[in-house]
């Protein structure tokens, strides 16, 4: 990686110009750039190999594959030819499932979702897991490492005990990160940007507290990227 922070910015827009104008504003001060559901359901793989045209910097491409292990394996052997730096599966499905993507795909980094950060305590209890979001996530975790996942997505507070867990080779990455001044919009576990860097993650997902800078035009959503990335220096 680069001088660059170490942020991925969320390019969460279904509209490609928006996406390709984004680009261009933060990219000389961030280190990725996540693609996720909304982008990937409208533009497809299509819309990640123009993106790659366009920069050098990493793609996370966040599709949390999560299915049987046969068809998460299929869906894998689809997306390698894009060359993502990160592709991400759901720990909850398994061993199996996990293994399946990271043989399918050897030279892309399967980065494993242990517990979204929009869900809380309660949230887990009505889906049927009995353990804390802490105590889930440190599990998940191991078990992705065991199944040869290269990275773990985890919430911020879970990045000690998930480092603690899988010892210092694992990327961690990490959204919910937020600015202190910024809301927390859905977000159940967060945490300010150099806090989380100095708790052990190695990258950290950001959006909307920079895109949002966008509705102010280019220049706005520049200087926010160029703010949010100051913190991190």
């Amino acid at each position: 990686m680069s001088s660059k922070a170490p942020i991925f910015l969320a390019v969460d827009t279904a509209e490609l110009e928006v996406a390709l104008a984004w680009i261009a504003a933060t990219q000389d001060y961030v280190s990725g750039y996540k693609l996720g559901l909304e982008f990937f359901a409208a533009f497809g793989s299509d819309g990640v190999s123009r993106i790659k045209d366009l920069t050098d910097a990493d793609i996370f491409l966040d599709l949390k594959l999560h299915d049987i292990p046969n068809t998460v394996a299929g869906a894998t052997r689809q997306i390698a030819h894009l060359k993502p730096r990160f592709l991400t599966v759901h720990a909850s499905g398994g061993r199996a499932m996990i293994a399946a993507a990271v043989a399918e795909a050897p030279k892309i980094e399967i980065a494993a979702v242990t517990i979204l950060t929009s869900l809380g305590r309660e949230d887990l209890s009505e889906i049927g897991f009995e353990s804390t979001p802490l105590d889930a996530a440190v599990k998940l975790a191991k078990l992705a490492k065991a199944a040869g996942a290269r990275a773990i997505v985890c919430s911020p507070l879970e990045i000690s005990a998930v480092r603690q867990a899988v010892g210092p080779d694992l990327s961690i990455i990490t959204p919910g990160v937020r600015p202190a001044s910024e809301k927390i919009d859905d977000q159940q576990r967060t945490m300010d940007p150099k806090t989380a860097i100095n708790t052990g993650a190695t990258y950290l997902v950001i959006g909307r507290p920079i895109t949002n800078a966008w509705a102010e035009g280019f220049d706005a959503l520049r200087d926010r990227a160029a703010m949010i990335a100051s913190q991190l220096s």
